[in-house]
Parts: structure tokens; sequence; C-alpha cells
């Protein structure tokens, strides 16, 4: 790895930071963020150490789905700004060394977007077939919102024929077998990326391409291809970080197969997720262990991204029936803090009691696992979810600044605001940025001594894993190798303190083991084999440093 392999392939070792504009930062008190308080906070995600900026949907909506039901691709919702604030804040974070990627959420529109409107008008509307229309469809569970939906198809009794939601009603299917559809699309990316964005996340990636029953397009995962190629045209840095829950197996042929043209650049990691949240439950890092065994190889330019939670419910589709009843158990008791039988929509400090040692312990592993980390808005100082907010609403609360009223998100009146923060022990009052800034003990100095020692160590990024054999169930101990060296870490998902033995492979002689978080080195022997002590949920990381070695530990 060339020193400016890291620049070229800059997402290998980013750090990328989720956030909701409207619940970020109100710059002109009328209860929803902007982006001109989003730029006033550039600084704030600066210093956390953030690279890579990720904002969820701002365009046109009504607001129906978090802004995911879209009416205007092309636009900025009013509340929120102007095109004129998004092109500065976008030259404003790249001169604090962020770049910045948008939601692309193109498998469906608002029901209230023009096309809808006009296509839904007659059944000679020249918009007609840019959604999926049936007289008699098959019948289709929704399982993507079980509960809420009991079928994909909806009837539009204007027009007497049924149209295709995947998701809600009011969010009708775009049809990608229409080349219309497909340019409009592309058009759309150019737009974004002529404005400063650096890709997309890709939203609900197999729902994109999948063609509607009945129709031959070939290969769907062609249109990925050719939206890859179009990213490539136009920008050489842009990527696209996919949304696809799937088997491993599965998401290669979302990255793209050997020999094949690249799809996706990144996808997330969501099996480590859900294997990650079983070993806590169990204190048992065996989960973990053997996901992040069975993840396959990528392709140099591919990678995975790793994330605790999202901005929607903390799904556990993957796991069996009786792994997601005991996670449920552990982290999920009352039936509130539960959705769609599959998901938690709580934040990890509240579901693990606020056990700083086990919080810091799963953000040490966040960016230590081979991959990208990506943080959700809030998560560097510990907020808490609001389960007066309904469902997936819960942990979309407004960023806590200060001590303030309304945490210093907004200076209106609590009834304008979009969302209100907690009431509890995670209130504004007791966790906040202002209080942590100046708090060396505080997590959010550790997420920043996180990042800082992440970005010191592309090994990470760019290394192959091994997941080492230690002997104890309660402990997780990797290793990841690239040419510029050996980086260790371990971590103990049990209650009680460890000594960990490892054996590290073939080493220089005279090479050392440096910690990473401490002014301390230990010897090798020629086999590279160590014994470390580890405290109850304790964690450390570690660099094999051999005589030649000039990096800095």
């Amino acid at each position: 790895m060339r020193i400016t392999d890291r620049s070229d392939l800059w997402w290998k070792t980013a750090v990328v930071y989720c956030l909701d504009v409207e619940t970020y930062m109100d710059w002109n008190d009328d209860g929803s963020g902007d982006f001109e308080g989003l730029a006033h906070r550039l600084d704030h995600l600066a210093e956390l150490g953030v690279t890579c900026i990720w904002l969820m949907p701002f365009q046109p909506t009504p607001d129906r789905d978090d802004g995911y039901d879209i009416t205007d691709f092309l636009g900025v919702d009013p509340r929120l700004g102007t095109l004129g604030d998004v092109a500065e804040f976008t030259r404003t974070a790249r001169d604090r060394g962020m770049r910045v990627i948008i939601d692309f959420v193109m498998n469906h529109t608002s029901e209230r977007h023009p096309w809808f409107r006009a296509a839904r008008r007659s059944r000679t509307s020249p918009f007609r077939d840019w959604y999926v229309w049936r007289d008699d469809p098959p019948k289709q569970p929704n399982a993507v919102f079980p509960g809420e939906e009991d079928s994909v198809w909806e009837f539009d009794e204007r027009t007497g024929q049924y149209y295709l939601h995947s998701f809600y009603r009011h969010q009708p299917d775009l049809n990608i077998a229409n080349p219309a559809v497909r340019d409009e699309i592309a058009r759309t990316l150019g737009f974004w990326l002529q404005l400063g964005v650096s890709g997309f996340r890709v939203d609900a990636v197999p729902f994109l391409i999948e063609p509607p029953d009945g129709v031959d397009i070939g290969d769907p995962h062609e249109f990925l291809r050719d939206l890859r190629r179009f990213l490539q045209r136009r920008s050489s840095e842009a990527v696209l970080l996919g949304e696809v829950n799937l088997p491993y197996d599965e998401q290669l042929d979302f990255f793209g197969r050997a020999g094949d043209a690249a799809e996706l650049t990144m996808q997330f990691d969501f099996l480590g997720m859900q294997a990650l949240y079983l070993s806590l439950a169990r204190e048992d890092a065996r989960p973990l262990a053997e996901s992040l065994a069975a993840r396959p190889p990528l392709e140099p330019e591919a990678q995975w991204a790793n994330f605790v939670r999202n901005h929607d419910e903390l799904t556990l589709d993957k796991l069996s029936e009786a792994e997601r009843a005991e996670v449920f158990d552990a982290f999920a008791p009352e039936e509130w803090m539960r959705v769609y039988d599959r998901g938690i929509v709580r934040r990890l400090p509240t579901m693990l009691d606020g056990d700083p040692r086990r919080i810091k312990l799963v953000y040490s592993l966040l960016f230590s696992l081979p991959g990208t980390p990506v943080l959700f808005y809030g998560e560097e100082i510990g907020m808490g979810e609001n389960g007066a907010q309904e469902g997936r609403q819960a942990v979309r609360t407004p960023m806590q600044w200060t001590d303030e009223r309304n945490g210093g998100f907004s200076r209106a009146v609590r009834s304008r605001l979009v969302a209100t923060p907690p009431g509890d022990g995670y209130s504004p009052e007791h966790v906040n940025v202002e209080a942590q800034m100046h708090d060396p003990d505080s997590l959010l100095s550790f997420i920043r001594q996180l990042a800082t020692r992440y970005r010191s160590s592309p090994e990470i990024g760019w290394g192959e894993l091994d997941v080492l054999t230690t002997g104890l169930d309660g402990v997780l101990a990797h290793r990841i190798t690239a040419d510029v060296g050996r980086f260790i870490a371990v971590h103990n998902f049990a209650s009680a303190p460890a000594l960990v033995p490892l054996e590290l492979g073939p080493v220089a002689e005279g090479s050392v083991l440096s910690d990473l978080f401490a002014p301390d080195t230990f010897p090798l022997d020629e086999r590279g084999r160590i014994e470390v002590h580890l405290d109850a949920y304790g964690y450390r990381w570690f660099r094999i440093v051999e005589p030649d070695d000039r990096r800095l530990t």
C-alpha cells in the first residue's frame, strides 16, 4: 500500500457519520434543523475525526416516512434550506477535510410526486409506465412493514388498477424496466455530483434492481454496473454504499463477482452487526467470531461498512427465532422496544443499562474490526431514545448539544420541534456535547481517540483478517495483516477479567507488541507468543513493531 492509495481509495479508511439535517441543528429557530445549523456544527464533526458525512434525505417531502417519501429528487425541502445552502455546505465540509455522501432513494417516490400524480390520472398518461401497474396482481404480503401494510399492491380507484409499493402504500415503486426511469436516475446522480457530493448511500438495493413480475430485463445487476460506470465517468472518487441485508454469498453479487464489472463500492455488514448483539446478550464472543470468519474476501477496491445501529430499527432478521428471543429478552424486554417482530427501537447505551465498560467495548470493536466504521449521530455522546415517539422514531431525536432547553438544538417552543429529546436520565441535562467536550473521561473523548487510532492504522481498512484462537469463549482476538504491518485487537465480552494467550505468528528478532492506548511495549518471542490481561468487558489494541519499523505508535 502506498500512502497515495489511501487518498485514491479514501473510503477504505474513512470515518462515516450519518445524520438527519432536520434533527441536527436548528439555526433559524423554526423547530426544524437546517443546513445553516449543520454548517455551524462542522467543526464538531472535524474534531471528532469524521472524514465522510452521510446525509439522510433532505429533499422536498410530505415527511410520512422520515423524508424517504420524496416529491422532488433535484430539490431541497424549504424547511432545511436551498440548493445554494447545499453547495456551500459541501464546500465547507471539504475545507474541514470531510466528504459528503447523500441518501439515494429512487426505488420509489412519494405518491405526491408529480410523476405519480400524472401517472394516476389515466392509463394513457406519459408517466403511466414510470410505475408498476396490474389489473389482477398476485397475492403478496408486505415483508418490509408487517402489521402496518398487508400487501405490496394498492388499488387506485381512478384508473381501476393496482400499483406496486414494496414499502408503504404512499410510496409507489418506480419501474426500472423503463429506460426513461433509468435515465432519470442517472441524471439525478449526475446533478448531485455537480453540487459536490462524493457518493450515495443506496437505499434497499435489492428492491431497487428487482424487475416487475413477468418483465424480463436480463441481468438486473447490469443496472447497478451501469450506475457504477456512470459514477466513475463523472467523478473518479464517488462511491456507492449499499444497504443489502442478505447472506454474505448473495452480497458478493452486489459487489460484483470476480471477472464482472464492479457494482457497489461498499456494503453494510448486517450479519456481523446482528452477531455482535447476540454475543453481547450471551457474553460470548463466538457468534461474532463465527460471523467474521464467514465473511468472504473482497476485491481490493471494495469494502465492508461496520455499524452498531442505524436510523431504522435494529434489525435481527438474520438470527434464528431462538437467537432473536435471546437478544429481545436481554435488550428489549418491553413490547414498545420492539417493532415488526424483528427489530429493536433503542440506542446502545440504554440497551446496556448505561454500563460505560460495555459501551466502550462495543465502540472499540466498531473501530477495530476490518472495514469502515459508520456512526449514527449522537452515538459519540451516548444519546438514548425517546420511547414516547412511536416505532423507529424513538431513535430519531434531536441532537443534544447543551443542557439548555431542547438540548441546544433549537430555541423554538417544544410544540414546534420536529421531534423531542428524551426526558429521562438520557435527557440533554445529563447527556450533551458541551458537557463532554472538556472531560477526558467522556464517551466523546473516547470516540475521538478511537478515530485517531483507527486513522493511523490503515491495516484495519486494508488488511486481511484472522480470528485468533484463545481457548476463551468470552474473548474475541483478531489480527489484521497488511503490507504496512500487523494490527491486533482483543475484546472481552465476559463480566470476569481474563488472561488471554496469543500466538501472533513469526516475527523478526527484537520485535515488540506496542499498546496503541498506552506507552507500553512487550517483547515477543520468535513465534509471537504473549499473554495479555483484559479487565471485565475490557479491550486492547496492539501493533507488532519490528526493529526497522518507522511508524509512530
